[in-house]
Protein backbone atom coordinates (compact mmCIF):
# COMPACT_ATOMS: atom_id res chain seq x y z
CA UNK A 1 0.00 0.00 0.00
CA UNK A 2 2.94 2.35 0.70
CA UNK A 3 4.15 2.22 -2.91
CA UNK A 4 0.63 2.86 -4.17
CA UNK A 5 0.48 5.87 -1.83
CA UNK A 6 3.84 7.06 -3.20
CA UNK A 7 2.67 6.79 -6.81
CA UNK A 8 -0.35 8.93 -6.03
CA UNK A 9 1.71 11.42 -4.04
CA UNK A 10 4.24 11.87 -6.85
CA UNK A 11 1.48 12.37 -9.43
CA UNK A 12 -0.48 14.84 -7.29
CA UNK A 13 2.55 16.82 -6.18
CA UNK A 14 4.08 16.98 -9.64
CA UNK A 15 0.75 18.32 -10.88
CA UNK A 16 0.79 20.83 -8.03
CA UNK A 17 4.37 21.92 -8.82
CA UNK A 18 3.39 22.33 -12.46
CA UNK A 19 0.24 24.33 -11.78
CA UNK A 20 1.84 27.66 -10.84
CA UNK A 21 4.44 27.81 -13.65
CA UNK A 22 1.87 26.47 -16.15
CA UNK A 23 -0.61 29.23 -15.31
CA UNK A 24 2.20 31.77 -15.44
CA UNK A 25 3.44 30.85 -18.93
CA UNK A 26 -0.06 30.20 -20.30
CA UNK A 27 -1.41 33.47 -18.93
CA UNK A 28 1.50 35.36 -20.44
CA UNK A 29 1.20 33.58 -23.80
CA UNK A 30 -2.56 34.12 -24.15
CA UNK A 31 -2.97 37.61 -22.68
CA UNK A 32 0.48 39.04 -23.31
CA UNK A 33 0.29 40.66 -19.88
CA UNK A 34 2.89 39.81 -17.19
CA UNK A 35 0.59 41.46 -14.66
CA UNK A 36 -2.30 39.10 -15.40
CA UNK A 37 0.01 36.07 -15.39
CA UNK A 38 1.56 37.03 -12.05
CA UNK A 39 -1.84 37.70 -10.48
CA UNK A 40 -3.05 34.26 -11.52
CA UNK A 41 -0.03 32.71 -9.80
CA UNK A 42 -0.48 34.89 -6.72
CA UNK A 43 -4.17 34.00 -6.50
CA UNK A 44 -3.37 30.30 -6.63
CA UNK A 45 -0.93 30.54 -3.71
CA UNK A 46 -2.16 33.29 -1.42
CA UNK A 47 -5.39 31.57 -0.38
CA UNK A 48 -3.56 28.51 0.94
CA UNK A 49 -3.14 30.27 4.29
CA UNK A 50 -6.93 30.17 4.73
CA UNK A 51 -7.64 26.83 3.11
CA UNK A 52 -5.06 24.74 4.97
CA UNK A 53 -6.43 24.87 8.53
CA UNK A 54 -10.04 24.38 7.38
CA UNK A 55 -9.10 21.43 5.18
CA UNK A 56 -7.25 19.94 8.12
CA UNK A 57 -10.36 20.08 10.31
CA UNK A 58 -12.49 18.45 7.63
CA UNK A 59 -9.90 15.71 7.02
CA UNK A 60 -9.69 15.02 10.76
CA UNK A 61 -13.48 14.81 11.00
CA UNK A 62 -14.05 12.18 8.33
CA UNK A 63 -13.47 8.46 8.63
CA UNK A 64 -12.49 8.25 4.92
CA UNK A 65 -10.07 11.19 4.47
CA UNK A 66 -8.96 9.77 1.12
CA UNK A 67 -12.40 10.47 -0.32
CA UNK A 68 -12.13 14.13 0.70
CA UNK A 69 -8.63 14.31 -0.78
CA UNK A 70 -10.04 12.95 -4.04
CA UNK A 71 -12.69 15.66 -4.15
CA UNK A 72 -9.99 18.28 -3.47
CA UNK A 73 -7.99 16.94 -6.42
CA UNK A 74 -11.10 17.21 -8.61
CA UNK A 75 -11.77 20.76 -7.50
CA UNK A 76 -8.18 21.86 -8.03
CA UNK A 77 -8.04 20.31 -11.50
CA UNK A 78 -11.43 21.78 -12.43
CA UNK A 79 -10.27 25.24 -11.37
CA UNK A 80 -7.19 25.02 -13.57
CA UNK A 81 -9.25 23.89 -16.57
CA UNK A 82 -11.76 26.68 -16.00
CA UNK A 83 -8.96 29.25 -15.98
CA UNK A 84 -7.45 27.76 -19.15
CA UNK A 85 -10.83 27.91 -20.90
CA UNK A 86 -11.49 31.46 -19.72
CA UNK A 87 -8.16 33.01 -20.72
CA UNK A 88 -8.83 35.54 -23.45
CA UNK A 89 -12.59 35.11 -23.02
CA UNK A 90 -13.49 36.01 -19.43
CA UNK A 91 -12.49 39.11 -17.43
CA UNK A 92 -9.08 38.81 -15.78
CA UNK A 93 -10.55 39.57 -12.36
CA UNK A 94 -12.94 36.61 -12.65
CA UNK A 95 -10.08 34.26 -13.55
CA UNK A 96 -8.01 35.48 -10.61
CA UNK A 97 -11.02 34.80 -8.37
CA UNK A 98 -11.19 31.24 -9.72
CA UNK A 99 -7.46 30.85 -8.98
CA UNK A 100 -8.04 32.02 -5.40
CA UNK A 101 -10.84 29.48 -4.89
CA UNK A 102 -8.77 26.67 -6.41
CA UNK A 103 -5.82 27.66 -4.25
CA UNK A 104 -7.88 26.99 -1.11
CA UNK A 105 -7.55 23.29 -1.98
CA UNK A 106 -3.78 23.39 -2.56
CA UNK A 107 -2.71 22.30 0.96
CA UNK A 108 -4.58 19.02 0.44
CA UNK A 109 -1.92 18.04 -2.11
CA UNK A 110 0.86 18.65 0.39
CA UNK A 111 0.17 18.41 4.11
CA UNK A 112 -3.25 16.82 3.69
CA UNK A 113 -1.76 13.89 1.79
CA UNK A 114 1.22 13.48 4.15
CA UNK A 115 -1.09 13.39 7.16
CA UNK A 116 -2.53 10.11 5.86
CA UNK A 117 0.86 8.37 5.84
CA UNK A 118 0.27 6.50 9.14
CA UNK A 119 -2.77 4.83 7.52
CA UNK A 120 -0.51 3.06 5.00
CA UNK A 121 2.73 2.67 7.00
CA UNK A 122 2.89 0.98 10.38
CA UNK A 123 4.60 2.66 13.37
CA UNK A 124 7.79 0.68 12.81
CA UNK A 125 8.13 1.92 9.21
CA UNK A 126 7.44 5.62 9.71
CA UNK A 127 11.08 6.74 9.52
CA UNK A 128 11.60 5.22 6.08
CA UNK A 129 8.08 6.19 4.98
CA UNK A 130 8.71 9.85 5.91
CA UNK A 131 11.94 9.85 3.89
CA UNK A 132 10.14 8.37 0.87
CA UNK A 133 7.31 10.89 1.23
CA UNK A 134 9.82 13.75 1.33
CA UNK A 135 11.42 12.34 -1.82
CA UNK A 136 8.07 12.74 -3.60
CA UNK A 137 8.38 16.51 -3.01
CA UNK A 138 11.93 16.47 -4.39
CA UNK A 139 10.86 14.52 -7.49
CA UNK A 140 7.92 16.85 -8.05
CA UNK A 141 10.12 19.90 -7.56
CA UNK A 142 12.53 18.59 -10.19
CA UNK A 143 10.04 17.28 -12.74
CA UNK A 144 7.18 19.80 -12.52
CA UNK A 145 8.88 23.03 -13.63
CA UNK A 146 11.06 21.11 -16.13
CA UNK A 147 8.02 19.61 -17.86
CA UNK A 148 6.36 23.03 -18.01
CA UNK A 149 9.50 24.54 -19.53
CA UNK A 150 9.75 21.88 -22.23
CA UNK A 151 6.06 22.06 -23.10
CA UNK A 152 6.01 25.85 -23.10
CA UNK A 153 8.91 25.85 -25.57
CA UNK A 154 7.00 23.55 -27.90
CA UNK A 155 3.53 25.05 -27.39
CA UNK A 156 1.81 28.17 -26.09
CA UNK A 157 1.67 26.75 -22.55
CA UNK A 158 -1.92 25.51 -22.66
CA UNK A 159 -0.73 21.93 -23.06
CA UNK A 160 1.21 22.23 -19.79
CA UNK A 161 -2.04 23.01 -17.93
CA UNK A 162 -3.66 19.96 -19.52
CA UNK A 163 -0.76 17.70 -18.48
CA UNK A 164 -0.91 19.18 -14.99
CA UNK A 165 -4.61 18.38 -14.64
CA UNK A 166 -4.00 14.92 -16.11
CA UNK A 167 -1.52 14.16 -13.32
CA UNK A 168 -4.00 15.36 -10.70
CA UNK A 169 -6.69 13.10 -12.17
CA UNK A 170 -4.23 10.18 -12.25
CA UNK A 171 -3.85 10.50 -8.47
CA UNK A 172 -7.62 10.26 -7.90
CA UNK A 173 -7.89 6.43 -7.65
CA UNK A 174 -5.10 6.30 -5.07
CA UNK A 175 -6.67 9.03 -2.93
CA UNK A 176 -10.14 7.48 -3.17
CA UNK A 177 -8.89 4.07 -1.98
CA UNK A 178 -6.73 5.24 0.94
CA UNK A 179 -7.53 3.16 4.05
CA UNK A 180 -10.19 4.43 6.45
CA UNK A 181 -9.39 5.46 9.99
CA UNK A 182 -9.90 2.98 12.79
CA UNK A 183 -12.85 3.62 15.08
CA UNK A 184 -11.99 5.32 18.34
CA UNK A 185 -8.24 5.20 17.81
CA UNK A 186 -7.56 7.95 15.34
CA UNK A 187 -9.12 10.64 13.30
CA UNK A 188 -11.79 12.99 14.54
CA UNK A 189 -14.05 10.31 15.99
CA UNK A 190 -12.95 11.00 19.57
CA UNK A 191 -13.68 14.72 19.42
CA UNK A 192 -16.07 16.27 21.90
CA UNK A 193 -19.74 15.82 20.99
CA UNK A 194 -21.12 18.85 19.17
CA UNK A 195 -17.69 20.47 18.80
CA UNK A 196 -17.88 23.15 16.12
CA UNK A 197 -15.55 23.60 13.17
CA UNK A 198 -14.47 26.94 14.62
CA UNK A 199 -13.72 25.28 17.95
CA UNK A 200 -11.63 22.64 16.21
CA UNK A 201 -9.75 25.30 14.27
CA UNK A 202 -8.83 27.04 17.51
CA UNK A 203 -7.88 23.75 19.15
CA UNK A 204 -5.69 22.82 16.18
CA UNK A 205 -3.70 26.03 16.48
CA UNK A 206 -3.56 25.54 20.25
CA UNK A 207 -2.01 22.08 19.78
CA UNK A 208 0.83 23.64 17.76
CA UNK A 209 1.34 26.48 20.24
CA UNK A 210 1.22 24.34 23.40
CA UNK A 211 3.50 21.55 22.19
CA UNK A 212 7.09 22.78 22.43
CA UNK A 213 8.48 20.50 19.70
CA UNK A 214 5.66 21.38 17.28
CA UNK A 215 5.92 25.07 18.09
CA UNK A 216 9.67 25.16 17.44
CA UNK A 217 9.39 23.03 14.29
CA UNK A 218 6.58 25.21 12.90
CA UNK A 219 8.25 28.55 13.67
CA UNK A 220 11.68 27.37 12.55
CA UNK A 221 10.40 25.89 9.29
CA UNK A 222 8.50 29.10 8.50
CA UNK A 223 11.63 31.21 8.92
CA UNK A 224 13.70 28.69 6.97
CA UNK A 225 11.13 28.64 4.14
CA UNK A 226 11.40 32.42 3.84
CA UNK A 227 15.17 32.00 3.57
CA UNK A 228 14.75 29.28 0.93
CA UNK A 229 12.54 31.67 -1.09
CA UNK A 230 15.40 34.20 -1.05
CA UNK A 231 17.72 31.51 -2.48
CA UNK A 232 15.21 30.55 -5.18
CA UNK A 233 14.60 34.13 -6.29
CA UNK A 234 18.30 35.02 -6.17
CA UNK A 235 19.55 31.98 -8.13
CA UNK A 236 18.79 33.33 -11.64
CA UNK A 237 20.38 36.67 -10.73
CA UNK A 238 23.44 34.83 -9.42
CA UNK A 239 23.60 32.89 -12.67
CA UNK A 240 23.67 36.16 -14.62
CA UNK A 241 26.42 37.55 -12.39
CA UNK A 242 28.65 34.49 -12.71
CA UNK A 243 27.99 33.39 -16.31
CA UNK A 244 25.93 36.06 -18.02
CA UNK A 245 22.97 33.62 -18.42
CA UNK A 246 20.01 33.32 -16.03
CA UNK A 247 19.50 29.71 -17.16
CA UNK A 248 22.56 28.71 -15.18
CA UNK A 249 20.80 29.98 -12.08
CA UNK A 250 17.93 27.59 -12.79
CA UNK A 251 20.53 24.83 -13.08
CA UNK A 252 21.72 25.66 -9.56
CA UNK A 253 18.18 25.08 -8.26
CA UNK A 254 18.15 21.74 -10.10
CA UNK A 255 21.36 20.77 -8.30
CA UNK A 256 19.78 21.71 -4.97
CA UNK A 257 16.67 19.61 -5.65
CA UNK A 258 18.72 16.65 -6.90
CA UNK A 259 20.98 16.66 -3.84
CA UNK A 260 17.93 16.88 -1.57
CA UNK A 261 16.50 13.83 -3.34
CA UNK A 262 19.80 11.95 -2.97
CA UNK A 263 20.09 12.78 0.73
CA UNK A 264 16.57 11.54 1.41
CA UNK A 265 17.30 8.38 -0.59
CA UNK A 266 20.22 7.68 1.77
CA UNK A 267 17.95 8.15 4.79
CA UNK A 268 15.27 5.89 3.30
CA UNK A 269 17.81 3.18 2.46
CA UNK A 270 19.51 3.33 5.87
CA UNK A 271 16.59 1.94 7.81
CA UNK A 272 17.93 3.29 11.11
CA UNK A 273 16.27 5.38 13.80
CA UNK A 274 17.19 9.05 13.67
CA UNK A 275 17.07 11.81 16.25
CA UNK A 276 14.75 13.90 14.12
CA UNK A 277 14.93 17.08 16.21
CA UNK A 278 18.70 17.10 15.70
CA UNK A 279 18.34 16.33 11.98
CA UNK A 280 15.98 19.30 11.68
CA UNK A 281 18.64 21.56 13.20
CA UNK A 282 21.63 20.37 11.17
CA UNK A 283 19.60 20.18 7.96
CA UNK A 284 18.64 23.83 8.37
CA UNK A 285 22.23 24.71 9.24
CA UNK A 286 23.48 23.04 6.05
CA UNK A 287 20.87 24.93 4.02
CA UNK A 288 22.13 28.17 5.56
CA UNK A 289 25.76 27.26 4.94
CA UNK A 290 25.03 26.58 1.27
CA UNK A 291 23.22 29.90 0.94
CA UNK A 292 26.12 31.76 2.56
CA UNK A 293 28.64 30.03 0.29
CA UNK A 294 26.56 31.01 -2.75
CA UNK A 295 26.67 34.64 -1.57
CA UNK A 296 30.47 34.74 -1.67
CA UNK A 297 30.98 32.45 -4.67
CA UNK A 298 33.28 33.93 -7.29
CA UNK A 299 32.81 31.22 -9.89
CA UNK A 300 29.97 29.10 -11.16
CA UNK A 301 31.51 25.86 -9.89
CA UNK A 302 31.73 27.22 -6.35
CA UNK A 303 28.06 28.12 -6.69
CA UNK A 304 27.34 24.52 -7.77
CA UNK A 305 29.02 23.25 -4.59
CA UNK A 306 26.96 25.76 -2.59
CA UNK A 307 23.76 24.53 -4.22
CA UNK A 308 24.71 20.93 -3.44
CA UNK A 309 25.35 21.74 0.22
CA UNK A 310 22.01 23.56 0.44
CA UNK A 311 20.20 20.58 -1.10
CA UNK A 312 21.94 18.10 1.21
CA UNK A 313 20.42 20.04 4.10
CA UNK A 314 17.02 20.88 2.62
CA UNK A 315 16.07 17.26 1.85
CA UNK A 316 16.66 15.79 5.35
CA UNK A 317 15.18 18.95 6.87
CA UNK A 318 11.82 18.18 5.26
CA UNK A 319 11.95 14.52 6.31
CA UNK A 320 12.74 15.54 9.89
CA UNK A 321 9.93 18.10 9.92
CA UNK A 322 7.42 15.44 8.84
CA UNK A 323 8.76 13.01 11.43
CA UNK A 324 8.45 15.53 14.27
CA UNK A 325 4.89 16.36 13.23
CA UNK A 326 3.89 12.69 13.05
CA UNK A 327 5.50 12.02 16.42
CA UNK A 328 4.03 14.99 18.29
CA UNK A 329 0.63 15.63 16.69
CA UNK A 330 -2.33 13.93 18.38
CA UNK A 331 -4.03 11.55 15.95
CA UNK A 332 -7.32 13.45 16.02
CA UNK A 333 -5.53 16.70 14.99
CA UNK A 334 -2.86 15.27 12.69
CA UNK A 335 -4.30 16.49 9.38
CA UNK A 336 -4.88 19.95 10.80
CA UNK A 337 -1.29 20.16 12.06
CA UNK A 338 0.04 19.18 8.64
CA UNK A 339 -2.22 21.38 6.51
CA UNK A 340 -1.76 24.37 8.84
CA UNK A 341 2.00 23.88 8.70
CA UNK A 342 1.89 23.66 4.91
CA UNK A 343 -0.19 26.85 4.71
CA UNK A 344 2.17 28.76 6.98
CA UNK A 345 5.19 27.65 4.94
CA UNK A 346 3.51 28.73 1.69
CA UNK A 347 2.81 32.14 3.22
CA UNK A 348 6.40 32.41 4.47
CA UNK A 349 7.71 31.54 1.03
CA UNK A 350 5.57 34.30 -0.49
CA UNK A 351 6.92 36.81 2.06
CA UNK A 352 10.50 35.71 1.43
CA UNK A 353 9.99 36.03 -2.33
CA UNK A 354 8.63 39.56 -1.93
CA UNK A 355 11.64 40.46 0.22
CA UNK A 356 14.15 38.86 -2.13
CA UNK A 357 13.07 40.60 -5.33
CA UNK A 358 14.15 44.16 -4.45
CA UNK A 359 17.19 42.87 -2.54
CA UNK A 360 18.44 40.75 -5.45
CA UNK A 361 17.91 43.66 -7.82
CA UNK A 362 20.09 45.84 -5.58
CA UNK A 363 22.72 43.21 -4.70
CA UNK A 364 22.48 39.43 -5.09
CA UNK A 365 25.19 39.05 -2.45
CA UNK A 366 23.13 41.05 0.05
CA UNK A 367 20.05 39.01 -0.80
CA UNK A 368 21.80 35.67 -0.31
CA UNK A 369 23.41 36.82 2.95
CA UNK A 370 19.93 37.81 4.11
CA UNK A 371 18.73 34.31 3.22
CA UNK A 372 21.63 32.81 5.19
CA UNK A 373 20.77 35.03 8.15
CA UNK A 374 17.18 33.78 8.04
CA UNK A 375 18.45 30.18 8.10
CA UNK A 376 20.70 31.01 11.07
CA UNK A 377 17.68 32.48 12.88
CA UNK A 378 15.72 29.31 12.10
CA UNK A 379 18.55 27.20 13.54
CA UNK A 380 18.47 29.27 16.72
CA UNK A 381 14.71 28.76 17.04
CA UNK A 382 14.91 25.01 16.35
CA UNK A 383 17.83 24.46 18.74
CA UNK A 384 16.32 26.45 21.61
CA UNK A 385 15.36 24.25 24.54
CA UNK A 386 15.07 21.09 22.47
CA UNK A 387 13.05 18.63 24.42
CA UNK A 388 12.76 14.89 24.02
CA UNK A 389 14.35 13.56 20.85
CA UNK A 390 12.66 10.22 20.76
CA UNK A 391 13.71 8.16 17.75
CA UNK A 392 11.07 7.87 15.08
CA UNK A 393 11.48 4.49 13.47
Amino acid sequence: MLWRYMAGAVAARTGDEMSGPALLVTGLAVTGSPVTASWLLAGLTVSAAVGGPLLGVLLDRTRRPGRLLAWCLCGYAAGLLLILHGLGRAPDAALVAVAVVAGLLGPALAGGWTAQLPLVAGPGRMGRANALDSMSYNVAGLAGPAVVGVMAAADDGGAAVLVCTGLLVAALPVAWTLPPRGDGGSGGWDRAPGESVWGELIEGFAVIVRNGALRRATAGSMISCAGLAVLVVSAPVLGVRLTGESGYGALLLTVTAACGLAANAVIAAGGRAWRWDAVLVWGTAALGAGTALAAVSGSFWVAVVAAAVAGAGEGPQLTALFSVRHREAPARRRAQVFTTGASLKITSFAIGSALAGPLAAYSVTAALLTGAALQATAVAVLASRRGSQAPAG
